[in-house]
């Protein structure tokens, strides 16, 4: 694999998911367990068809069974899991022995379950099923083509091997409850640690899909309980419209700068009714059609707010100050003092039809309300 992309003319470097971890310490455990011999590093493939090396952190083994454990590198692409300790112990067990709480077994004569650190679903809408560990399909799928891997290369009938027994595989991450906390998981509903994840088995530098596919898990989750949902581009969205304008929390979806994404996600599973509360500094920009509100992407605030105010009838020198502003708080108490307040209700209401139009809602059938407010939580607007 190569170790590095170029983004926007920087040099990122690649890394590995959570879920080719738990492929990698799976690994290293069966092949200590067969061998006795410690490794090093282990060789995995992953679902992009690259074959990547990850080094073998430690080992420790027992009569029947052995523990591995790697660390997750994210490359540059940092998050919460980068540099936790992921483990796996594979050991021997008869059928007496087995838990409770299993995955879905692909393999004869192998379970995978999960231990401390490790979440457990508790809501509908993912792609686990609820009370099982929250080890993705995926991810379930390359740690078992990595059990069958060690046993083609060592020329093994794996039920020749395993007898009378079972060969039970436990993922664990010590420190992975806490780490969680740093997570989307608990509004996906997935409880008491990390979640084992990764479509592609590498982690791409700078990735806002991951990111996305997140938050279509999030939306997901919400959709189980009703077809109404609240969008916030952030924190300062999701207290202002909870412990101001009195919003249940679990309707509220923090939706970042993908303003277009989400609307078509919403689209797509189905929801009839779309709240959009924000900063105005955020939601101005979707009143011009702006769907990626990033400021990489468009700043064009001072620009919106001056045009709408100059087609309302402002004067220059007003409509100079406004665009000396640096923030659109700033623009905020100029606007009283010319008594022009109407504006925030017009780039409601343009953010609205923005919205549908985006959606492509010719006929009406998904209402959209947008809630504008300052930084201190005062509504400018609502439509």
């Amino acid at each position: 694999m190569d170790s590095f992309v170029y983004i926007d003319g920087k040099k990122y470097r690649r890394g590995f998911t959570t879920g080719s971890c738990a492929a990698a310490s799976t690994k290293a455990s069966l092949i200590k367990l067969i061998t006795g011999e410690d490794l090093k590093s282990v060789n995995i493939d992953t679902p992009k068809g690259i074959s990547i090396e990850i080094p073998v952190v430690g080992q420790t083994k027992e009569k029947e069974s052995v523990i591995s454990y790697v660390v997750k590198d994210g490359g540059d692409d940092v998050d919460a899991t980068n540099k936790m300790e992921i483990f796996s112990k594979v050991e021997l067990i008869t059928i007496d022995e087995l838990p409770m709480i299993r995955s879905e077994q692909l393999l004869d004569g192998v379970e995978i379950t999960s231990g401390v650190g490790i979440g457990i679903v508790t809501k509908k809408g993912l792609s686990v099923d609820v009370g099982r560990p929250a080890i993705n399909p995926i991810p379930l799928r390359m740690i078992c083509d990595e059990i069958e891997n060690v046993f083609d290369d060592f020329d093994i009938d794996r039920m020749d091997f395993l007898g009378d027994k079972i060969l039970l595989v436990t993922i664990f991450a010590p420190n992975g409850e806490e780490i969680a906390k740093e997570t989307f998981n608990s509004n996906l509903g997935i409880e008491g640690g990390i979640s084992i994840i990764g479509t592609s088995g590498i982690v791409e530098p700078m990735s806002e899909e991951a990111w996305k596919k997140a938050l279509t898990l999030e939306l997901s989750m919400k959709r189980e309980y009703g077809e109404k949902v609240v969008l916030v581009p952030g924190n300062i969205g999701l207290s202002t419209m909870v412990e101001i304008f009195g919003f249940d929390e679990n309707r509220i979806v923090k939706m970042s700068n993908f303003i277009g994404y989400m609307l078509m996600e919403c689209k797509r599973l189905g929801f009839k009714e779309i709240v959009i509360g924000g900063h105005i500094g955020k939601l101005i920009k979707m009143s011009a059609g702006i769907m990626n509100t990033h400021s990489r992407f468009a700043d064009a605030r001072n620009e919106i707010m001056v045009s709408n105010l100059a087609l309302m009838g402002a004067d220059l020198k007003f409509l100079n100050r406004i665009n000396e502003c640096v923030t659109t708080d700033a623009m905020i108490p100029i606007i009283k003092e010319y008594g022009f307040e109407k504006v925030f209700e017009i780039i409601a209401e343009k953010s609205v039809s923005r919205a549908k139009r985006f959606i492509r809602d010719h006929d009406g059938t998904i209402k959209i309300e947008v809630w504008l407010f300052s930084m201190d939580g005062q509504l400018l607007a609502k439509k």
